[in-house]
């Protein structure tokens, strides 16, 4: 069972919670690197934990309009550094007003391009911008290995439109909130060769019934993924 997009990078001891998982019988996860500041930490992660960690290195939408004049260049040579890793958390966000989406785009096609040239995955973050998304997908085709559209939240009529661009979805437990019910109606159309499971940890929290490993402050635990994927 492999957790598909977390963020282990901001736990105080992720040492503990990688063991933590270990035991819940979890074999693997994607860290996402979200920004310069964080992508030493997810290459430090990997490197003491290289049997269990697949870092991922990207520049999220969020933080875009932070990013230094030679943020590529960085991230190019992290890519060279890790070529086990993919490309990733990146993406479109129009439920944000800053950055503006015309500077999203500038740093998320560039992003595409590398995934596409070097044939890697890419973990996509996008949220209430689906047609800017499938634009530029119409510019820059997305890499032949796929793409992982986390934490889904788009129609039925979405999954199709995108299935055939080589998306997978990955459901995360915040899902199970019973005011997000009716995203569950997307997975159903979801095929199940394109279904992953994710936590987005520490953030994305599950139903309290469904929570096995509490933490304080509401966060995550990567280990509810069990649990999570029994109540899908």
């Amino acid at each position: 069972m492999i957790d598909a997009h977390n963020h282990l990078q901001r736990f105080a001891d992720p040492d503990r919670i990688i063991a933590e998982m270990k035991a819940a019988g979890i074999t693997g996860c994607i860290i996402n690197g979200t920004s310069e500041s964080d992508w030493p930490q997810v290459a430090e992660l990997f490197e003491r934990h290289p049997d269990f960690i697949y870092p991922a290195f990207g520049l999220h939408p969020w933080f875009a309009h932070q990013r230094s004049s030679h943020w590529l260049e960085i991230l190019t040579s992290l890519l060279d550094r890790f070529p086990q890793a993919s490309v990733g958390e990146c993406g479109l966000d129009r439920w944000i007003k800053h950055p503006a989406i015309d500077e999203q785009l500038s740093v998320f096609i560039p992003q595409l391009a590398l995934a596409r040239e070097r044939n890697l995955p890419l973990t996509i973050h996008a949220l209430k911008a689906w047609g800017p998304l499938l634009e530029a997908f119409k510019k820059d085709a997305p890499p032949a290995r796929g793409f992982l559209l986390h934490s889904f939240g788009g129609s039925p009529e979405l999954v199709a439109q995108l299935t055939p661009l080589g998306a997978r979805f990955s459901f995360s437990g915040y899902f199970l909130q019973p005011r997000k019910a009716r995203v569950l109606e997307s997975y159903r159309a979801v095929p199940p060769d394109r279904l992953l499971l994710e936590t987005d940890a520490p953030e994305m929290l599950p139903p309290t019934e469904i929570v096995t490993h509490p933490l304080p402050d509401a966060q995550n635990h990567p280990a509810n993924l069990p649990a999570i994927a029994e109540a899908l």
